[in-house]
């Protein structure tokens, strides 16, 4: 232990602790910008320097570690009129358009001039400016609201392992870029929007699609249907002040209903036909000899990612849609077919936690229907925009019911949204068609939790079973070079782009450095679904009366002609780097 004194307190911290962690440590606020723990600990901002007796010049304490009998003043006059002149370098070469900025009011950069009461930027000079990159449908990339924090990069590099974008050129003329300054859809980047939840300020965000929903909302001729994934219940009543982890899902369908569309439905059930198609799939396979393991087809991010960097390992995924592009299918046939609406006359809105689900519903072969199954997707940060946009008083509204008939899900439908909760609920149901026996126990706790790699053997009366979860791409990567080196012995993977899975999606509230730094969000959201499962009646997603009975009058069989028809898809092989005209 160290012992040290921080503006006059006495503190005893571990060996290798940095003056800002105990700083934290006994509720003194040192300002970050570039800093995100475990991911950027590099002090290229400078906004959180402070004073160390002994010391020539300032002390960076996002970096700097404590030493035994250390004397550190975080507030003196020097420090402060320090991180005013950091911070009007900044503010100089920075688009200071905020009230047009999607990040007004949740900008950190914003939030730190407010509390240095910056009333004019004294070092006015030579501004860059670049062109905006709008190309692809999922992500915005604005550098003339970059303030070269490198959180973006820290995250797509150390965490996603992906290296999409990087920092170019030295002094004024730096910018963070791709190869070859590429648009992000024409290099391998998957959409994950894990750079947009790192971003301080606006500089990165979503493709916006609230103005085409509006459109058709007050579109009379227009049948407008909304589906909201199990991740956003958990993370929408953030953007209104609620505690983090807070279950909405009452008043997010009334907020729904409030906003016009005509029916409200839930994705949970999609993730109940997901289970079904993905376990009989899961299930043919390993009784027949076919490709295993067999790797889940949730998350697109992570479905972009193995076409790009693995297209020879494509036959192991499953061919299932995700949820939402499944049940997208399913109103545009069987709802269209029992209310007697002209699907081309039908909507469908999908709010989703994930910003790649852009992308995904532009692929090809997901129009099941002969008509997009999805017409546009909302991020949670859309979605309580609209909210906004429309003066409704979200924490005081009441609980509503999501609608028939396809508004019925089961729990197993709501844990999808977290890590393990795919492979939880596929094997509730393999594990009984299998032996033919209902479990009550229906936790696997092996798999559950925010560890980046879960491995685990499920034994199905002496048909033994080995699963592994992985969630974020750079463990994703682990499991896929065990798989094309033969020394994987799995049967069963699922994998999540987003670490932490679909509650940690690049559409979901953002939340401070401070806040990811000392907050444990991941667990928080995934406490919400865990709680949704074991508070509903039916946690099985082959006893849900609405699946079976849409499988009965509709589908057929799982996996048969109607049902691969419209609920599965196909995949191919994208190059890394698009660097032709």
């Amino acid at each position: 232990m160290v012992h040290l004194t921080i503006n006059g307190i006495p503190v005893e911290v571990e060996e290798g602790t940095t003056i800002l962690e105990a700083a934290r440590k006994i509720n003194i606020d040192i300002p970050t910008l570039c800093f995100l723990k475990d991911i950027n600990e590099v002090g290229d901002c400078r906004m959180c320097v402070v004073e160390v007796e002994g010391n020539r010049g300032f002390a960076t304490a996002c970096i700097q570690k404590v030493a035994e009998g250390m004397v550190v003043k975080t507030s003196t006059p020097a420090v402060i009129e320090a991180r005013k002149i950091v911070l009007d370098l900044i503010l100089s070469n920075h688009d200071r358009e905020c009230l047009t900025c999607t990040r007004n009011g949740t900008c950190e950069l914003q939030k730190l001039a407010q509390e240095f009461y910056v009333d004019e930027i004294k070092y006015q000079g030579s501004r860059n400016r670049h062109k905006i990159d709008d190309i692809s449908p999922s992500i915005v990339r604005d550098f003339n609201k970059c303030i070269l924090c490198r959180r973006c990069v820290a995250t797509c590099k150390n965490v996603q392992g992906i290296g999409a974008i990087d920092c170019v050129n030295r002094g004024f003329e730096s910018c963070i870029s791709t190869v070859e300054n590429k648009s992000l859809n024409d290099v391998n980047c998957t959409f994950c929007g894990q750079c947009i939840e790192a971003c301080p300020v606006g500089a990165l965000k979503e493709k916006d699609s609230t103005e085409i929903v509006w459109s058709k909302l007050r579109d009379e001729d227009t049948y407008v249907v909304v589906q909201t994934a199990p991740a956003v219940r958990a993370a929408l009543g953030e953007e209104f002040g609620m505690p983090i982890g807070t279950n909405v899902t009452g008043k997010m369908v009334s907020a729904l209903k409030h906003l016009g569309f005509d029916k409200v439905f839930d994705t949970n059930t999609g993730a109940d036909f997901t289970i079904i198609e993905e376990g009989n799939e899961f299930l043919e396979r390993f009784k027949n000899n076919g490709v295993l393991p067999m790797i889940t087809s949730c998350s697109p991010g992570w479905v972009k990612y193995i076409e790009m960097n693995y297209p020879e390992l494509i036959p192991h995924l499953s061919s299932c849609k995700s949820p939402h592009q499944m049940f997208g299918a399913l109103i545009k046939t069987y709802f269209a077919e029992k209310e007697k609406i002209d699907p081309a006359k039908i909507f469908v809105v999908s709010v989703m936690p994930c910003i790649a689900k852009k992308f995904e519903r532009t692929r090809d072969d997901m129009q099941g229907a002969g008509y997009d199954d999805v017409d546009a997707v909302l991020t949670t940060r859309e979605l309580a925009r609209m909210i906004k946009q429309a003066h409704i008083n979200f924490v005081d509204l009441e609980d509503s019911k999501f609608d028939s008939p396809m508004g019925e899900a089961t729990g197993a439908g709501a844990i999808f949204g977290v890590t393990g909760g795919v492979m939880e609920a596929a094997l509730r149901t393999v594990q009984e068609k299998v032996t033919g026996n209902a479990f009550e126990k229906l936790e696997y706790e092996s798999i559950r939790g925010m560890d980046g790699i879960k491995r685990a053997e499920v034994d199905m009366n002496g048909t033994k079973v080995k699963v592994v979860v992985a969630s974020g791409l750079k463990n994703a990567q682990i499991i896929m070079e065990e798989i094309k080196s033969g020394k994987a012995d799995y049967q069963f993977v699922e994998i999540m782009a987003c670490p932490g899975g679909c509650i940690m999606g690049g559409g979901q509230p953002i939340r401070t450095s401070k806040e990811r730094s000392t907050i444990d969000i991941r667990g928080k959201r995934a406490s919400a679904l865990y709680s949704i499962d074991e508070k509903s009646i039916i946690r099985k997603s082959h006893e849900n009366p609405v699946v079976k009975k849409i499988y009965e009058e509709y589908l057929g069989e799982p996996g048969g002609h109607k049902a691969h028809e419209l609920l599965h898809t196909t995949y191919v092989k994208r190059e890394k780097y698009n660097l032709g005209e």
